[in-house]
């Protein structure tokens, strides 16, 4: 199924802000660090995050939005694993960056983003068994997360 795409501001600032500072923070603490096996496994990690997390935004299509919204229930992509692969792979992008850059604040960064991104979910799960019932029941049954 083709989704209309169209270029959004405030969709592209949410997708590409986060990615920007995250590269950002490694430039600016990690620039002069050897690389050891747990800065490699941080790359890994961060890498896999970011490119995880750039194609589940993709996945949405314009269903993506700022607040919860029952644009289209998405299940296809990474969407027929995960049910929230945007908060997950944003978390696992900052924990590689917290150990590039071996920096204690990034790992204490991840307690309110997880905070965050659990609240939010919530949200977003009531909005979707609101509007699509039984058909997300069975979709949220047979995903993780």
């Amino acid at each position: 199924m083709a989704r209309n795409f169209r270029f959004r501001a405030d969709v592209w600032l949410v997708t590409i802000a986060p990615i920007a500072a995250i590269f950002w923070l490694l430039f600016y603490f990690g620039r002069d660090l050897p690389l050891t096996p747990t800065r490699a496994l941080g790359y890994v990690l961060l890498i896999t995050g970011i490119v995880m997390l750039t194609i589940a935004r993709f996945n949405l299509g314009n269903s993506f939005s700022v607040e919860a919204k029952a644009k289209e229930l998405v299940t296809t992509g990474v969407y027929s694993k995960i049910r929230h692969p945007v908060y997950v792979f944003s978390a696992v992008a900052l924990a590689g960056a917290a150990l590039v850059a071996d920096q204690l604040l990034l790992w204490i960064l991840l307690i309110p983003l997880a905070a965050i991104q659990i609240r939010r979910a919530r949200k977003e799960e009531a909005v979707l068994e609101a509007a699509f019932g039984e058909r997300y029941r069975e979709y949220r049954r047979n995903t993780w997360l």
